[in-house]
């Protein structure tokens, strides 16, 4: 596995940029759209006019392979959209992390192309309330169709002396999420960036999405749901794939092992042994691993707040 990232963006991903030459003929809402491709589809020409229409400051269509037969012809059709493609292949967060480098706005808003199009997808008023919470980000409600009972609120908890993520589906505008499901939501463009980003060496979406989400909350951010704005899929919600594998192990060791001590956050040399029991991997291996964790958390100490004890032990305080 790959040495842990310290910086935004630190692997350079090979990839070509087309169009976003242009500039919006109106900018109705200030803030920038980062639509996620997961398909090839046949309506994204129509897609693409709806949301230009709507006014955003900026457009970033992020796709995820280069084997899209028209996106030259999308970009003629469509210049003030940038069209970013990765020519090898890349996760989910590396996908984010790509198409935020690529805006200059302050805020972002990470959309997918298996959302509805209908209407106003959020108001200028609704924007300005969220952008005066000044958080890492604000997840809208979603929804699917008939069904009622949908996850959106996930809560860190310990189920015997294992982490563990409560889901729920009761929602109220201004409540705690760990994460925002899908990763759908409106970002401060710059704490995200200030944070790293998603860890590329994480390959499994939901391990990956939990990293990024629990570091952000033990170095001092928040996430929040909005019920002033929501999005509905074309089809079936998302389910995601919680094994516990590679991934679970770099997340272990990044958010579950450092401790707070006085200012700073800290992995003991003494938490070897218990990295060891859950590693599934051999001494030598697990060993590299836990250095190379212990020397991260020590050059990023002093961003640490909390740890993730006090975070599961606190969690309904946290204001």
């Amino acid at each position: 596995m790959n040495t842990i990232p310290l910086i935004f963006n630190e692997r350079q991903i090979n990839r070509a940029v087309l169009g976003g030459k242009d500039s919006p003929s109106e900018i109705k809402l200030p803030v920038g759209l980062l639509l996620l491709n997961g398909k090839g589809s046949q309506f994204r020409s129509a897609i693409l006019e709806k949301l230009i229409k709507m006014g955003f400051e900026q457009i970033v269509s992020v796709e995820k392979n280069h084997e899209n037969y028209n996106i030259n012809e999308l970009s003629r059709k469509f210049p003030s959209v940038k069209f970013v493609i990765p020519l090898e292949k890349v996760n989910e967060g590396e996908l984010i992390n790509i198409g935020m480098s690529e805006f200059s706005c302050d805020n972002v808003l990470v959309f997918r192309d298996n959302l509805k199009i209908e209407g106003e997808l959020i108001s200028p008023r609704v924007l300005e309330r969220i952008e005066e919470l000044k958080i890492l980000c604000t997840s809208p409600r979603l929804t699917c169709g008939s069904i009622t009972n949908f996850p959106l609120i996930f809560s860190p908890t310990v189920r015997g002396s294992t982490f563990d993520v409560f889901a729920s589906s009761s929602i109220s505008d201004g409540l705690k999420t760990l994460y925002p499901l899908d990763n759908i939501g409106i970002y401060n463009r710059k704490k995200f960036i200030e944070l790293g980003g998603f860890d590329y060496t994480i390959s499994s979406m939901h391990w990956q999405t939990l990293d990024f989400f629990m570091r952000a909350w033990l170095w001092g951010e928040k996430v929040l749901i909005s019920t002033l704005y929501s999005f509905s899929y074309e089809d079936d919600f998302p389910v995601e794939n919680l094994t516990a594998n590679l991934s679970y192990g770099r997340f272990f060791l990044k958010n579950l092992l450092p401790r707070f001590d006085e200012d700073h956050g800290v992995i003991p040399k003494s938490s070897f042994f218990v990295y060891l029991l859950r590693s599934g991997c051999g001494l030598i291996e697990s060993c590299r691993q836990f250095c190379d964790a212990r020397n991260w958390v020590s050059k990023n100490k002093y961003r640490f707040k909390i740890d993730a004890k006090y975070l599961v032990e606190n969690w309904g305080k946290i204001k």
